[in-house]
């Protein structure tokens, strides 16, 4: 479980909150998300955001493709990554590392599998477990997110240790 705290916003901005954000709250969106907005740095410093298909398991945002696309170009140079979910009012975003993750075990991969089918196989996208076998699989690790449902009222800061 991430440690909750507040983050520091400007003077003004949210000067009196009065409740927080559950993790459990932040976790389903995390979970049940269709999109995951992702941004990567390319090597000059510019930003690149690239929407993703992916699985929330364990903490972690699963995600597949190719190691020839410009985010995963970008993070051979640099794994920092920001994390956003697609509202603008029931807000997640995340800022962490993003790697290449080793073949994973029978039992992640079936877990990856069936989440991935739940998401998408409506779209034409499911994967079997062995998908990952020859690699194409990244781990997003969060450090911290932030996470409100009402701006002036519960901006929540989860850091992860």
């Amino acid at each position: 479980m991430p440690t909750i705290s507040r983050p520091k916003l400007p003077k003004g901005y949210v000067d009196n909150p009065i409740s927080e954000v559950p993790w459990e709250h932040v976790e389903k969106r995390l979970t049940e998300s269709i999109n995951y907005w992702l941004c990567t740095v390319y090597p000059d410093g510019r930003p690149h955001v690239v929407p993703r298909w992916g699985a929330f398991l364990d903490g972690k945002l699963y995600y597949d493709g190719s190691p020839e696309t410009r985010h995963a170009r970008n993070l051979e140079k640099n794994p920092n990554t920001t994390l956003h979910l697609e509202s603008g009012n029931d807000v997640v975003i995340m800022e962490g590392t993003s790697i290449p993750a080793s073949k994973p075990d029978l039992e992640l991969a079936q877990r990856l599998s069936a989440a991935y089918c739940a998401k998408y196989e409506s779209d034409g996208y499911a994967p079997k477990p062995d998908q990952w076998d020859e690699g194409g699989l990244y781990v997003f690790t969060p450090r911290q997110c932030l996470a409100w449902t009402k701006f002036f009222e519960n901006p929540t800061k989860f850091i992860f240790e």
